[in-house]
């Protein structure tokens, strides 16, 4: 499915494009300050930003985008009532061993998320979105919100994420999504905003 904008086409990836979402999510968010405190190493950032976008791609509810020409992507998943987003087996490595020193980081950043995550009705995920630093401020985040939130609104489907930034809380308060809490923050890490948008009719 493929919608036009007046920015660019916002479209589903499929299988073939995971690898494309991935890149596109790795360079956007490399200089990212939340991912800049989970690897402040660059080198390991951008080897170890991969592993943390996989799960989410081969998530069963999960859905991909890609907006114009590798110049931004964004990851939803669907969410049955009671539903964790971050469900791993049993078997799962520990976070240390596959995310190193900023393993730890991780984990404790996502046990203080998965608290405030609410999980009393279906709902959208928007568990990362990002667009290409040098076409940010050209309308391309808003088109892959547009072109989601459309359908979830058709659907009567509520949406949640958290902002990483002033900036992006911003553009989020934008296509109707509202601050639900206090911000989040574990240790030293930059805030996070807990955001909740209901169907409009």
């Amino acid at each position: 499915m493929s919608a036009n904008t007046p920015y660019a086409t916002v479209r589903q990836a499929d299988g073939a494009d995971l690898r494309v979402v991935s890149d596109v999510l790795t360079e956007a968010f490399m200089n990212d300050a939340l991912v800049r405190w989970l690897f402040p190493e660059p080198g390991e950032r951008r080897h170890l930003q991969p592993r943390f976008y996989h799960p989410l791609l081969a998530h069963p509810t999960g859905e991909a985008y890609l907006v114009g020409d590798r110049d931004g992507a964004a990851v939803w998943l669907t969410l049955a009532a009671g539903q964790a987003p971050h469900e791993e087996p049993s078997d799962a490595p520990d976070a240390g061993a596959v995310f190193g020193e900023g393993g730890a980081r991780l984990r404790a950043l996502g046990q203080a998320l998965a608290v405030r995550h609410p999980d009393r009705e279906p709902h959208l995920y928007l568990p990362c979105m990002g667009v290409a630093g040098a076409r940010q401020g050209a309308g391309l985040g808003s088109a892959l919100l547009r072109h989601r939130l459309t359908r979830a609104d058709a659907d009567g489907l509520a949406a949640y994420l958290e902002a990483s930034s002033p900036r992006s809380r911003a553009l989020y308060q934008r296509h109707g999504f509202e601050d639900l809490g206090e911000p989040v923050r574990v240790a030293d890490s930059p805030l996070l905003w807990p955001m909740w948008r209901r169907p409009r009719p």
